[in-house]
């Protein structure tokens, strides 16, 4: 066992190294939000008041609100909440506790390995021909980047981190002192076992 040092905040606490890694970028990831809002309003500037509209803050504002939930699943499992319907989770016992926490991991893992394999269909037709030569698949716009590829690519990279953070919490669920209280009671203090 070994500690992170990464000291607790209002936003949780990484539980393993690949949370430990996904964690500290949520952050840095939320400016993205202030972005969208800052190119909105220049397109309803551009498009009301000088009767200019743009043609490319649409596709933009699409693309970086996708990234941004792409990437809040993963943050989410990171700092260990994902949703839970506490009304039965907070009725029960630490010992029982423990199991639904190993069952909603194991859950969460194999959901995000079946969205991941399906995704990954969807990334091939976006960067690749039928032929087998590389294309990247683009919007169709005026503009016309290159944003459906990229976003199906990180949709990709999220859910196998997610598949992998998923994994990573179930083992830690396992190993568990059943007494030991991870929600609604005092975290664990930033430790993170390796698996």
């Amino acid at each position: 066992m070994e500690t992170f040092e990464s000291g607790r905040d209002q936003f949780g606490v990484p539980q393993d190294r690949l949370s430990a890694v996904l964690a500290p970028l949520g952050r840095p990831i939320s400016i993205i939000f202030v972005l969208i809002t800052v190119f909105t309003f220049y397109e309803v500037v551009m498009r009301y008041v000088f009767n200019s509209p743009t043609f490319w803050v649409h596709e933009t504002t699409t693309a970086l609100a996708a990234f941004c939930f792409a990437f809040g699943g993963a943050y989410c499992v990171a700092i260990d909440k994902h949703i839970r319907v506490v009304l039965i989770y907070d009725a029960v016992s630490p010992h029982i506790r423990r199991w639904l926490d190993v069952g909603i991991s194991f859950i969460g893992c194999a959901a995000c390995a079946l969205m991941s394999w399906a995704c990954w269909t969807l990334v091939a037709k976006a960067f690749w021909m039928p032929s087998g030569q590389f294309r990247m698949e683009t919007s169709g716009s005026a503009w016309n980047p290159p944003t459906p590829a990229i976003i199906k690519a990180v949709l990709f990279v999220m859910l196998c981190a997610m598949t992998v953070q998923f994994l990573l919490q179930a083992i830690r669920h396992i190993r568990r002192d059943p007494n030991q209280e991870t929600h609604h009671g005092e975290p664990n203090e930033g430790v993170f076992e390796d698996a």
